[in-house]
């Protein structure tokens, strides 16, 4: 019985590895791979936006007479999930980035814009320093001048902060607090002053109701002899006071009424039975 796992395999002794017949693949070969989405990008055929790190099931292969210092360049076919329309992108190892092909319109982005920008305007300052000597003197007296305005920014931004670190915060609290104060004092003044005015409004009105109410009884009884005597007017007061003086008798409390207890009826002693006679009977 031969072994699962054969780890020895047997060669006879006219093996010739030349003889074996060789996979002649071609070059365009196409293989299939899961992928991401590598940027943002919009189908040009529905408009459908497809994000980054979209996955799709891809076809790879690598692009004929081009490359990058020795390095081989992929191209990449996936297909629109609205429409199917087909959209190709491949590597770009030279900005170690991926550029649209056909199919579809990469999103707007600013920054790469920005540093194709920047390296395009280096590229041509370069150049020009090459031929031009005098263009590299003025590009140096640029950058110098360009070096002492950032330095002067930096000295005023410094003295600005060394006046705020100066101020004394304390001192500008205890001032606060003082002008809050002097108007806390003048708003108790003020209500003082309206409290006073409004008593003396109520003194005038008091005093000018006690004018009216002494002129009213003297209308009714203007003649003295009418008035009533002094002895009298003791009595009726004694006679008021005796009144109140009299205490109220305190409400009874309802007494509770003893129930009747039913007489015990007394047993009666038991009688004796007394034996019955029988009587004869006469023939």
């Amino acid at each position: 019985m031969s072994e699962r796992k054969v780890l020895n395999k047997y060669y006879p002794p006219d093996f010739d590895p030349a003889k074996i017949p060789k996979l002649r693949l071609p070059k365009d070969r196409q293989y299939v791979v899961r992928l991401m989405a590598p940027f943002n990008m919009r189908c040009r055929t529905c408009g459908e936006y497809i994000y980054k790190g979209k996955k799709f099931n891809a076809r790879k292969e690598t692009v004929q007479n081009e490359a990058y210092l020795g390095l081989p360049i992929f191209r990449f076919y996936i297909r629109c999930p609205r429409c199917l329309a087909e959209i190709t992108f491949k590597t770009d190892p030279q900005n170690t980035d991926y550029a649209m092909e056909h199919g579809a319109t990469r999103n707007f982005q600013a920054q790469k814009l920005l540093e194709e920008e920047e390296k395009r305007m280096q590229k041509e300052r370069e150049e020009e320093e090459l031929n031009n000597p005098m263009k590299v003197l003025e590009n140096r007296t640029k950058d110098s001048k360009l070096e002492m305005d950032v330095l002067e920014n930096l000295q005023e931004l410094k003295e600005l902060n060394q006046r705020q670190a100066n101020v004394d915060f304390e001192a500008m609290l205890k001032q606060h607090k003082e002008v809050e104060e002097e108007q806390r004092r003048k708003e108790q003044e003020e209500d003082e002053q309206e409290m006073k005015a409004m008593l003396e409004q109520a003194q005038n009105r008091r005093l000018l109701m006690d004018s009216d109410s002494d002129e009213e009884p003297a209308k009714h009884c203007p003649n003295p002899t009418t008035r009533t005597k002094p002895r009298a007017i003791l009595k009726t007061k004694q006679n008021k006071n005796k009144t109140k003086k009299t205490p109220k008798k305190p409400p009874k409390k309802p007494t509770k009424k003893p129930q009747k207890t039913k007489p015990k009826q007394k047993k009666k002693p038991p009688t004796k039975k007394t034996p019955k006679t029988k009587k004869k009977r006469t023939l």
